[in-house]
């Protein structure tokens, strides 16, 4: 949370939700989302709204200087087991970089790091990923989904949809805002 101290007066950043399901309806900038959990929400996109489709890529598109974030569950050996990759365009190289708690699964972990070096394994690739603060090793097993983010537009924001809103708005009546959404592209469910 970032705070500002403004002529005395306080300013804070509104806090975000993360929002993973299936867009419902579109009606005009708002849409309506059935997610994940079986919940409707609402969620109107801001004029200038950047949409990004999640695409499938290849396991062989992770090379050594990639940037790319890891779903992963920690292991007992203290290695990340990859449930899920994503490799950064990069002119988002250094999008929230670093190691955290996520809510993709009940214990499970996100890492934006670079890619220092990736190895064949015999339980699947094995990367070594650096961060600002540290560095994981992942094991990536063969059935792992890899994704990417490429450029869409709002032709693809539509029902029938499945999304990820990484940090939608919450505005001080309760409502919700968008800058950014990515929609998975051909029926693909962002696996983050």
């Amino acid at each position: 949370m970032v705070a500002l101290s403004i002529g005395g007066a306080i300013a804070q950043q509104a806090p975000t939700v993360r929002i993973r399901g299936t867009i419902e309806s579109v009606d005009g900038n708002t849409l309506a989302i059935k997610t994940r959990e079986g919940g409707d929400v609402k969620v109107k996109m801001t004029d200038n709204v950047a949409v990004f489709a999640v695409v499938k890529t290849q396991l062989s598109e992770i090379k050594e200087g990639s940037y790319i974030g890891v779903t992963g569950l920690p292991e007992p050996d203290g290695t990340q087991k990859a449930i899920a990759v994503h490799i950064f365009p990069e002119n988002q190289r250094g999008a929230a970089e670093g190691f955290r708690p996520w809510d993709a699964r009940a214990n499970s972990t996100m890492t934006n790091a670079t890619v220092a070096q990736t190895v064949k394994g015999t339980d699947g690739q094995n990367i070594t990923v650096k961060y600002k603060d540290g560095k994981k090793k992942v094991v990536v097993p063969p059935d792992t989904p890899i994704v990417t983010f490429v450029a869409g537009d709002k032709s693809e924001v539509k029902p029938g949809a499945k999304l990820i809103i990484f940090g939608a708005a919450k505005k001080d009546d309760g409502s919700l805002e968008a800058n950014r959404v990515n929609v998975g592209r051909d029926g693909i469910m962002p696996p983050m």
